[in-house]
């Protein structure tokens, strides 16, 4: 039954493929008649199409492209499904131009459409594939049934990161564990169950497919022989150790097949020089990109500060940058001038207040902020004027967060590892809570993503920025 469900998940996704590649097809189609020769007299609109029958290949390159970025045989988070859809979308623009420029087949499809169609597919590739995906959810398709072994602290980490990937599809039916105080309790909604030995059964009682084992407690023997013991009778088993906060992104597993071994190969990905040149690269294209766009906002935000209070639009503030060399960050002026003795006396007369600011570095009800400032502060658009610190090579687009001088000494050990690269406009923390995070915790996301980066995480961080300033989502 099981192998039945996976061919017909297969199968509909694949349709689903088809009917969007046909439909981003169609489009390009439109665009290429219908819009551009109203930009541009070089496009004729009677365009001679001679049919999708002499066309077949482009679409069997698509789906070719599909099937090798593993689009059918493994499961993907959201943002890593956008990342080989839009691989896909590159090559196969590529590979369709290639053979049309190199088979002189110009008569046979436009290379305007075929480019078009690889813009267009960037929107709407991920776009298809997301919706009709939980469409098939709902009707039970493409979901798994997972139950998890252990129902301790890993146990309920593993279920609030499953349930932020419904991307997964994993359905989780239970928890077994041995400790007799937590069965019959529920974590999350999801009951316990005793006995971890008794897996077996629950595996076969209930269809189980995958299995998740989050014990880290229980010694090495005894994983090894539940491993060994309900491997073959799920389809998979995802075995969670005990080590958190290490890199992951690229992270490679090497066996040693005679000593039975392996080891996780992690690379220092910001210390090759290729990487730095593909970051910095990245950043000043973007930026380029980016500051025409920002430039007449900018002026606008920049009247509206002066108009507002007295003091300069844009402020200079010392923070600490790559290998802790200090650089002035450029801010639009959020606060009135006398910002500092106005905060100290909050301080002093409020401990409440004095506890968020200990906490967070930051006050929801700061008595520094402008009518503006405020504004500016929960849209994030008071640090718009970093880009110009970007440009001259001081920060990045992604990163960690700028640190003041008078933070290094709480920074401790992590210090090393957050300083190893330029701090950024938007990061990490920002995109995981923002203000809403404790201090302790934004230098852990910092940490972690300087030993976890690569340009697709900075793409990813971006795209989420983007929604949570358009939301003003954790910001004060």
């Amino acid at each position: 039954m099981q192998r039945i469900k996976a061919a017909a998940e297969v199968l509909a996704v694949f349709f689903v493929d088809t009917a969007a590649i046909l439909f981003t097809f169609r489009l390009a189609l439109i665009i290429r008649i219908k819009v551009l020769p109203i930009f541009y007299a070089g496009f004729p609109p009677n365009l001679t199409f001679s049919g999708l029958a002499d066309i077949w290949w482009v679409f069997a390159v698509w789906i070719f492209l599909f099937y090798y970025e593993g689009l059918y045989t493994k499961r993907f988070s959201f943002w890593d499904e956008i990342r080989a859809l839009w691989k896909v979308s590159f090559f196969s623009t590529v590979g369709v131009f290639t053979v049309l420029s190199v088979g002189k087949l110009g008569d046979v499809m436009s290379r305007t459409i075929v480019i078009v169609m690889g813009i267009v597919s960037i929107l709407s590739l991920p776009l298809i594939r997301a919706v009709t995906k939980n469409a098939l959810r709902r009707f039970g398709l493409l979901k798994r049934r997972v139950l998890i072994l252990g129902a301790g602290e890993t146990g309920k980490l593993i279920v609030r990161a499953l349930r932020k990937e419904p991307n997964y599809g994993y359905e989780i039916l239970g928890f077994l564990d041995d400790d007799p105080a937590k069965c019959g309790m529920k974590i999350d909604g999801i009951k316990v169950h005793r006995g971890v030995d008794r897996a077996a059964e629950y595996i076969k009682g209930c269809n189980i497919e995958d299995l998740v084992i989050a014990m880290p407690g229980a010694g090495k023997e005894r994983l090894q022989s539940l491993i060994n013991n309900l491997q073959h009778k799920v389809q998979r088993i995802l075995f969670v150790p005990d080590i958190f906060g290490i890199a992951v992104t690229g992270t490679n597993l090497q066996h040693f097949f005679h000593e039975e071994a392996f080891a996780f190969e992690m690379k220092n990905n910001l210390s090759n020089p290729i990487n730095i040149f593909i970051k910095r690269g990245f950043d000043i294209c973007m930026s380029v990109l980016l500051l025409p766009v920002l430039s007449v906002p900018m002026a606008v935000i920049a009247a509206m500060i002066r108009l507002d209070s007295k003091g300069q639009a844009i402020f200079l503030q010392e923070r600490i940058g790559k290998r802790g060399e200090p650089f002035n960050c450029y801010k639009f002026r959020t606060m009135y001038e006398n910002a500092e003795e106005a905060l100290n006396g909050v301080l002093d007369r409020n401990p409440d207040a004095r506890l968020e600011w200990n906490t967070h570095w930051k006050l929801s009800e700061d008595p520094r902020a402008t009518r503006v400032g405020r504004f500016l502060r929960s849209t994030s658009l008071d640090e718009l004027p970093q880009i110009f610190n970007v440009l001259k090579g001081e920060m990045s687009l992604v990163g960690p967060r700028p640190y003041l001088p008078r933070e290094k000494q709480d920074m401790g050990d992590r210090d090393y590892t957050i300083l190893l690269t330029k701090p950024g406009i938007t990061g990490l923390w920002q995109v995981s809570g923002r203000s809403n995070t404790s201090y302790d915790y934004r230098m852990s996301l910092d940490s972690w993503y300087v030993r976890n980066w690569n340009l697709w995480l900075d793409v990813v961080i971006l795209l989420k920025t983007i929604r949570i300033v358009i939301k003003r989502e954790g910001a004060y």
